[in-house]
């Protein structure tokens, strides 16, 4: 019994740090006035596309960490993927913060090359010992430097912020 609980408790710790980050983050992300009276660029995809975007890629993230955890070396390593899945998640929740909270897209861009290297940075650290936790990640940093260029192009479209 004991082999059945170390196998699903990752799994479960994993998937419930993911579903925390993705209601923080999704409650931070208020699509209101402000946001609607935002110029955007016409190729942006529609609203209801972000939810489901954002789903895939927290299973896919959450997939990777047990992934990765599963494969880790020892205490060691296990502590520094856990670390650099926690970076990834507040780094993930403060652009939220900034963009829509605090309504700053400008501190949100600057901010957005930290959460694109937080996520570049466990694809490298895994693709020594778990190569498909890295290769699960590949769809968060293409998805991140899609929303990258889109914050730079809502940026020039309405700067300044105050």
């Amino acid at each position: 019994m004991a082999a059945r609980g170390s196998f699903w408790k990752p799994v479960l710790i994993a998937a419930s740090v993911a579903i925390f980050i993705a209601v923080l983050g999704g409650t931070l992300t208020d699509t209101g006035v402000w946001y609607q009276s935002l110029i955007k660029p016409s190729w942006q995809p529609p609203d209801w596309l972000f939810g489901p975007a954002w789903t895939l890629i927290f299973a896919l993230a959450t997939i990777s960490a047990v992934y990765a955890w599963r494969n880790a070396d020892g205490r060691t390593q296990r502590e520094w993927v856990i670390a650099l899945f926690a970076l990834n998640g507040f780094l993930n929740v403060l652009w939220s913060t900034l963009f829509f909270a605090l309504k700053r897209p400008d501190w949100a861009l600057i901010e957005v090359a930290f959460l694109w290297f937080s996520i570049l940075l466990p694809i490298i650290a895994f693709w020594r010992f778990a190569r498909p936790a890295s290769l699960y990640l590949v769809p968060y940093l293409l998805w991140v430097s899609f929303a990258a260029f889109l914050n730079l192009t809502v940026v020039r479209l309405n700067a300044p912020f105050t």
